[in-house]
């Protein structure tokens, strides 16, 4: 960290500047707004905010072995649990962060609704990274569209100065509302690194049972009582976004013409352009969420037509449409104005606003070969897919099916193993696997991996136990999340074998066995033996993944 040479002279605390990921601003403005506990599970590209923090944390240990581990928390079994955590702070009276992928509030989105009905003590702000482009992600799915379903507060940074600000300023707002507040970033944003100016941290809140537990219990009585009483300060959310400085608009001289809508990094696209047009548009960026009606008919009153930008799904253009005069044209990824599916990027900007698009330096005769993504060298999940293809092929059924799961062994879809059919969502791999069985297909696997089905294969396993389901679940257990960089999963060590017992597997038929090269025919003939059994079969292929073992080793020589 490199402090600012004016701060000695700047009136009031004193002010840094770091060079961070936009990911890791939202971990540091957490830190700096005084967190107790953060809480999350590894998705690109939300990754990097929990790294962050328990790296701090670490360099902190280190530098004082003897303090307690703050913040605490860490990597979860699931978003779900995650929030939930998150939400046992705040009942304290304290200040949790918990963080995600857009995808992994999907699997939040139960205790994410209600909490916006309960009375929160301590300040509750939920980071979820979007995807537009599906760089890493099965849908490109805006958690806009989710805190406006909640009937929550959001903050939509357009640049990683304004993550850290929003992040801090977002816990202000989530105490003075009692309500959840989320942080949209989307992968462009969480992925670039820039300078940030970091303000002074401030102390972690005090311990309070203040918070009233009757506005905790939603049992109908409450609940509806609750309900009411989020509709009914839905209007002070709304004036709280119209007021708010993140939500500024800019008005031509000239009456008529072009008015901008912008909303998140979309504002940054279009300053690269908006000087090259013979006459700036009106202009109102979006930084916060309830949309700031006002503003927007504000914009409306001045301009004949509105283009909208926003990098995700047209929420802006799809809300504001029926609350604006008919005659007035507003374009947007609704008209064609922006393709509809994909990431939000200058040129796509520039050709909405009528400019020549940019052309770039084309090298005549290099040609890069394809470069499609793979299992790594001496990975374990290469010897499982040896296995699963041979005794699938030896035997030669006519309708077998690999269910997948999501994670590093994704990649058995492509060649050259071509052998997983499938990949829905996390966990889906034994429900799919079970129905699929059920419907006559066989021999039915499920490939899944270890974080993956501590994350939401549990209970599809359970499920397959009270049928005794005619499958074989395969989990690969590396030790590790390893397709978001290695992370332990929340029971490394290999202990998946007695949870798969105490639901209710029978134990002749869980096999637990080492994945390496020189076990591929041992591993094939077990996977055939399954395949002879009439009901359920869990076999574990066990050995720790490359970089998570290189992990493992160097964390060891540094402590040694």
């Amino acid at each position: 960290m490199t402090e600012n040479p004016q701060a000695a002279t700047m009136a009031g605390p004193k002010v840094s500047f770091r060079v961070m990921l936009g990911a890791e601003v939202v971990a540091q403005a957490a830190l700096d707004a005084g967190i107790s506990a953060a809480y999350a599970y590894p998705g690109t590209p939300s990754t990097e905010i929990m790294e962050f923090i328990l790296h701090e944390r670490e360099l902190h240990t280190r530098r004082d072995p003897d303090a307690a581990q703050s913040p605490r928390g860490g990597w979860c079994a699931n978003e779900k649990t995650a929030y939930e955590a998150a939400m046992g702070v705040s009942m304290a009276g304290r200040r949790a962060l918990v963080s995600m992928k857009h995808v992994g509030l999907n699997v939040a989105m139960d205790p994410y609704v209600n909490s916006a009905l309960v009375t929160l003590g301590g300040g509750l702000v939920l980071a979820v990274a979007d995807d537009p482009g599906m760089y890493s992600s099965q849908n490109e799915q805006d958690s806009r569209v989710i805190a406006d379903f909640a009937h929550a507060i959001c903050f939509e940074p357009a640049d990683q100065q304004q993550a850290y600000d929003m992040t801090r300023e977002a816990y202000e707002v989530s105490e003075r509302f009692h309500i959840p507040v989320m942080i949209r970033l989307v992968t462009c944003l969480a992925h670039s690194r820039t300078s940030v100016r970091l303000d002074a941290p401030i102390d972690e809140r005090p311990l309070s049972a203040e918070t009233p537990r009757d506005g905790w219990v939603l049992l109908p009585a409450n609940a509806r009582r609750l309900w009411k009483g989020l509709l009914a300060r839905q209007t002070e959310f709304v004036a709280w976004s119209e007021a708010s400085r993140h939500n500024v608009l800019e008005l031509s001289p000239l009456r008529g013409g072009l008015g901008v809508i912008t909303t998140g990094v979309a504002r940054n696209h279009y300053f690269e352009s908006a000087d090259e047009l013979a006459v700036r548009p009106s202009h109102l960026h979006i930084g916060t969420y309830p949309i700031p009606m006002a503003k927007v008919r504000q914009l409306a009153e001045h301009v004949d037509r509105i283009l909208v930008l926003e990098d995700g799904y047209p929420f802006v253009e799809r809300l504001i449409g029926g609350t604006l005069p008919r005659d007035l044209k507003i374009a947007g990824r609704l008209t064609g104005a922006i393709p509809e599916d994909g990431e939000l990027n200058p040129d796509l900007v520039r050709r909405a606003l009528g400019l020549a698009g940019r052309h770039g330096i084309v090298v005549e005769g290099l040609a890069l070969p394809p470069r499609p993504p793979q299992l790594c060298q001496g990975c374990p999940h290469r010897d499982s897919y040896d296995a699963i293809k041979s005794a699938l092929a030896a035997e030669g059924a006519a309708h077998p099916i690999v269910a997948g799961d999501i994670g590093c062994y994704t990649l058995g879809a492509l060649p050259p193993y071509r052998t997983m059919e499938s990949c829905l969502c996390m966990g889906a791999s034994i429900g799919m696997a079970r129905g699929a069985a059920a419907a006559g297909l066989s021999p039915a696997l499920a490939v899944i991996g270890d974080s993956t089905f501590l994350h939401s294969g549990v209970t599809s396993l359970m499920d397959a136990v009270a049928e005794n389901a005619h499958m074989t679940v395969v989990i690969l257990d590396n030790e590790a999340v390893g397709m978001t960089g290695a992370q332990p999963t929340v029971l490394p060590d290999s202990r998946l074998e007695p949870i798969v017992r105490g639901v209710g597997v029978d134990p002749d038929h869980i096999h637990v066995q080492e994945a390496h090269p020189r076990c591929v025919e041992q591993m094939t003939a077990l996977l055939r033996k399954t395949f002879a059994h009439p009901g359920l079969s869990v076999v574990i292929f066990v050995r720790q993944c490359i970089p998570a073992a290189k992990k493992t080793k160097a964390a060891a020589a540094a402590q040694s």
